[in-house]
């Protein structure tokens, strides 16, 4: 049966702990047009006082999404936000790891009595090797310390299939690997939900759907989803045996149930999420009217789910925007995501009525916050971090290469992008030599590599950790075969299909060229008569042999076509490939520069 209480609250650790003040960036926050009466407003400032008997009692929702196993701060533009400053200029702000999140979030509860923390999934998956290399333990144990009250799954929960997502949330030790320390694996303290996530044979949640937070009569339920399209970005046995369903349909299914039960306040955990127009973390997206300044899947989410949900905490696209994207009835209501890898969180105001149980809409406030690095670090998450690195230590400070620069990720063709797709093509030639190109899909890149050291080992040498922490997934090098005419047809479902909206633009190998004229639409922006191997034309009746990690091959990320190669033979692991390549084509006196990132022309 779903939990409709603590469920954990046995394992519970008490806040506790005294810190100095944390100094915080933080937007204006984001309020819809009325407000409360007079009467209300005096009990609700009596509320935040402590006494919490008037009719109004605040609530603290303090909230985070897409933390992908980063506990250690991320390295180069994965490790910044930028921020907007009053005279309309921007700046970047260092920002995220756990040491820094827990005193943030600490700093956050205090005086606030009434005060739950949610998520909205990717809590793992993607993750550095300090967590990735013990199949996120160590990010579970931070979760832990964290008092994180509750998170919906994300699509990476899903990649390493539901029973190893069942052990973390339950407990014990790796099947094939067994324990990593002298103490049991204990799993999550919290609860995972997953209302659309069902057992293909039960038809029934893998995971509970809902849950229903309670202090001194105040109830909160959260349900907890993924995207419904999880089964075409994650490999197919990670989602072997479940089905997953629409979230609003789901959202608004439970809603009823949680209504029956007499928990009239309810948040949803999305794992799906929207594009704001400006990178700015404060960026006013509710200009020039509520929601405005926002577009992508979670607006057509939020309009069809129903208004007895007073808040939506989304993730999924990376993205930081707290807006009031209006419900079916018209009403403004607050949606928040906060970035990734623990840079942001949330904290956002829920005014709960203790007359009718529910929240007073008019009143929700909600703003972004930047996790700076300029408070002291939490030495239980320092601890921590130290237990699992030195476990990890002896494998992740090899050393496997060298660069002179930074060697980025960011951009439609980005210069590691190109780097991986080369490491990949020249992989594919020591399997099969008549292997002619590469594609990457630009998902599967999680991190820059940064020419600073981020350790011991000294400026510009690459060491193995930072390598799995841009290709964590263990997917192998696979070669297939396709027609010039399929060729054609992957580059246009790029920009086509599953892909229109939010075009996937795959990283080529070295000797594919052609233009993306974005000032098209369709798969018309990738111009056909544009498309050169090696200078020639792509030929539709020839044959072409094509490396490509197994993710891809199987048609992932949107690209059914490259489902259809023939002939394939699957290789060794994509993180080998690029080690091999960095050892062979650099060194201490002659570092690896970056790509030029000239083999996709923009027209825009």
């Amino acid at each position: 049966m779903p939990a409709t209480a603590q469920p954990h609250q046995s394992r519970r650790r008490r806040r506790t702990g005294r810190l100095l003040a944390a100094a915080t960036v933080v937007t204006a926050g984001a309020l819809a047009a009325a407000a409360l009466p007079a009467s209300a407003n005096a009990d609700a400032d009596a509320s935040r006082r402590g006494h919490g008997h008037g009719r109004y009692q605040d609530v603290q929702l303090l909230s985070f999404n897409d933390l992908h196993g980063n506990l250690e701060p991320p390295a180069g533009s994965s490790g910044r936000v930028t921020e907007v400053q009053p005279d309309g200029t921007t700046k970047t702000v260092d920002a995220g790891g756990v040491e820094y999140l827990a005193t943030h979030l600490r700093e956050a509860r205090k005086g606030n009595r009434y005060s739950v923390t949610a998520a909205g999934g990717d809590m793992v998956g993607a993750s550095p090797l300090l967590s990735g290399l013990f199949h996120d333990e160590p990010t579970i144990e931070a979760l832990n310390k964290l008092d994180l009250d509750v998170t919906s799954v994300g699509n990476h929960e899903f990649d390493e299939g539901a029973k190893e997502l069942a052990r973390l949330q339950k407990g014990g030790c790796h099947p094939t690997e067994g324990c990593y320390t002298d103490k049991k694996f204990k799993g999550a303290d919290f609860p995972y939900l997953a209302a659309n996530v069902l057992d293909e044979k039960t038809r029934k949640p893998i995971l509970d759907p809902y849950w229903v937070w309670k202090r001194n009569g105040v109830k909160v339920g959260f349900i907890g989803v993924t995207l419904e399209g999880t089964p075409d970005i994650v490999s197919a046995e990670g989602v072997k045996g479940l089905s997953f369903k629409d979230e609003a349909e789901t959202i608004n299914k439970y809603a009823k149930v949680l209504q029956r039960q007499g928990v009239k306040s309810i948040v949803a955990l999305i794992h799906e999420g929207g594009f704001p127009a400006s990178t700015s973390y404060n960026y006013d997206c509710d200009a020039p009217g509520a929601g405005d300044g926002v577009s992508g899947p979670i607006v057509d989410i939020a309009k069809n789910i129903t208004p007895q949900v007073d808040a939506l905490v989304t993730g999924h696209t990376h993205s930081a925007y707290v807006c009031t994207i209006p419900d079916p009835a018209g009403n403004p209501r607050m949606v928040t995501s906060a970035a990734s890898f623990g840079r942001l969180y949330t904290d956002t105001t829920l005014t709960y009525d203790r007359r009718t149980g529910d929240i007073a809409r008019t009143s929700v406030k909600s703003a972004n916050h930047v996790v700076t690095r300029d408070v002291p670090k939490a030495p239980d998450m320092t601890r921590l971090i130290g237990k699992w690195g030195t476990l990890a230590a002896p494998i992740g400070n090899r050393p496997v290469g060298h660069i002179s620069a930074d060697i980025s990720r960011d951009g439609t063709e980005s210069p590691l992008g190109d780097l991986i797709a080369d490491a990949q093509l020249a992989y594919g030639r020591t399997q099969d030599p008549e292997t002619d190109l590469a594609l990457m899909n630009p998902g599967g890149i999680r991190a820059p590599l940064t020419y600073a050291a981020s350790g011991a080992e000294g400026d510009g040498v690459v060491t193995y950790a930072e390598g799995f922490t841009v290709q964590p997934f263990a997917n192998t090098v696979n070669l297939k075969d396709y027609t010039g005419a399929q060729l054609v047809q992957v580059l246009k479902e790029q920009v086509s299909g599953a892909n229109e909206a939010a075009p996937k633009i795959l990283q080529v190998s070295s000797g594919l060229t052609y233009t993306l004229d974005l000032t098209k639409s369709g798969a018309d922006r990738v111009v056909t008569d544009s498309i050169r191997l090696g200078g020639a034309p792509i030929d539709p009746a020839a044959t072409y042999r094509v490396a490509s990690n197994s993710f891809l091959a199987g048609g992932g990320d949107g690209f059914p076509t490259l489902n259809e190669g023939a002939n394939e033979l699957v290789g060794g692991d994509d993180l080998a490939a690029l080690e091999q390549y960095l050892t062979a084509n650099s060194s201490a006196a002659d570092p690896l520069a970056p790509p030029a990132a000239d083999r996709i022309t923009v027209v825009q």
